[in-house]
């Protein structure tokens, strides 16, 4: 029985497809195991949303080969797809599947012995239009992440996803609510969580929208045997007053969005061809607090783009400042070839993008105390996890604020109802001792 290893860079969406590639390994007899015991394969599953993600890429295949020489290292994800030839002369890789092969590199790669020179599986990226590959995580953690979109049609100046992925595709309402029973049915998920690389634009199959987001997750709402869900990420231009206030009043949908921003500017906006413009972000954040004070808000920045003066950073920071947000995830720009922002004029020096990083990490750690500040004395329930650290044990409440308890193996993977009382030095919210804590039924 060959030993196979996996490991994955970049986002949920990347998780997903890497856990049900794994499942497809053992369907064949394969034993997965971990990356450091001697594996007879690897396989990496790559991100390109930034440069140092490719230089990810290079430093795992340099540990792969340490640990077995004899290896069979693959390469399959984004930057499969987008470099397949510069990755192929990477020191130690045997294969580089793009996005159409991943999901069959078992057939492809049969028997996984060593070529003399590496192997290029990696068509054009339309191919992978023509069909959509479900996926979802587990076995991992207590929640789920379940794949329902892949690819995007829009034309960010900045983003490689369209070219690493394709356009936009969905699963059907059928087979996700399938998917979502089928986690339910091993007893072991509470919660989860919906992603792609454009959520909100679910619908599209083969090129025609035949079905909404909404629709969607009111059926999902329904499904038995899953405490929660949660929407991983939606666009501001697709988070509409109709799934905002499903959501509030939702029975399993949890009250936390993640609502990509990427600049305060409108200038900047522009310059990146995003498609709102900062007033439209700020009603929607006002709308969700009027309908769910507690909700947990995040938001993705990105600091340094091509022609963003001081004056622009201060607006992006001025207005962050003043929203009524509860974390931010901060992103450097890079520059992406193939990409119009890659020869746009203004460019920012390395200095200057790193200080205005710096500055947007100490907002954001501002902003999540303050969001943790205002649930101190409140009751929620907390989604326990196998993550264990210094006799203490972590979850998330419903509004996903991170908790920690004294640990208890019988909470592992339950949810139960507690009071937050205080934020610990680490910077989690701690709860009332395990024995006050009660089952929720």
């Amino acid at each position: 029985m060959k030993k196979v290893a996996f490991y994955t860079l970049g986002c949920k969406l990347n998780y997903s497809e890497t856990s049900t590639i794994a499942r497809l390994f053992e369907q064949r007899g394969y034993s997965k195991v971990d990356f450091t015991e001697t594996p007879d394969i690897f396989i990496i599953n790559t991100c390109s949303v930034t440069e140092n993600a490719d230089k990810k890429c290079r430093k795992i295949v340099k540990e792969a080969r340490k640990i077995s020489p004899e290896g069979y290292v693959a390469i399959i994800g984004c930057y499969a797809q987008l470099k397949p030839r510069e990755i192929a002369e990477i020191p130690g890789v045997d294969a580089v599947l793009g996005a159409a092969e991943k999901f069959r590199l078992l057939d492809l790669l049969d028997g996984f012995v060593r070529p003399e020179t590496p192997q290029i599986f990696a068509g054009e990226v339309h191919r992978a239009n023509e069909h959509f590959n479900a996926a979802y995580s587990y076995g991992d953690r207590t929640r789920t992440f379940l794949k329902v979109q892949d690819g995007c049609d829009y034309s960010c100046s900045f983003c490689t996803i369209p070219l690493a992925r394709g356009a936009s595709r969905s699963d059907t309402p059928e087979n996700i609510l399938a998917k979502a029973r089928e986690i339910a049915e091993s007893g072991e998920v509470r919660e989860i969580v919906l992603t792609g690389v454009n959520t909100g634009d679910y619908g599209l199959i083969n090129g025609e929208r035949q079905y909404r987001f909404i629709d969607l997750i009111r059926r999902l709402d329904e499904v038995e045997g899953i405490d929660r869900f949660r929407i991983s990420s939606i666009e501001p231009n697709l988070l509409s007053d109709e799934i905002i206030s499903f959501v509030a009043q939702s029975k399993k949908f949890v009250p936390h969005f993640h609502i990509p921003l990427q600049s305060g500017s409108n200038k900047i906006l522009g310059l990146m061809r995003r498609r709102y413009r900062r007033e439209l972000y700020a009603d929607r954040v006002t709308k969700i607090k009027e309908l769910m004070p507690d909700c947990c808000i995040g938001v993705d920045v990105i600091v340094g783009f091509p022609g963003e003066t001081d004056e622009d950073f201060l607006d992006t920071y001025r207005f962050l400042n003043e929203l009524d947000v509860s974390y931010l995830h901060v992103f450097t720009y890079s520059e992406r070839v193939n990409t119009p922002a890659a020869t746009m004029q203004g460019r920012v020096s390395e200095k200057v993008r790193a200080e205005r990083s710096r500055m947007l990490h100490i907002l954001s750690d501002k902003k999540r105390r303050h969001f943790y500040e205002q649930n101190i004395g409140k009751q929620a329930v907390v989604l326990f996890e196998n993550d264990i650290e210094d006799g203490m044990m972590h979850g998330f409440t419903e509004n996903y604020v991170r908790v920690a308890a004294k640990y208890d193996p019988l909470l592992i993977g339950e949810l139960k109802a507690v009071q937050m009382t205080h934020i610990n030095d680490n910077g989690y919210m701690e709860v009332t001792e395990p024995e006050l804590v009660f089952e929720v039924h």
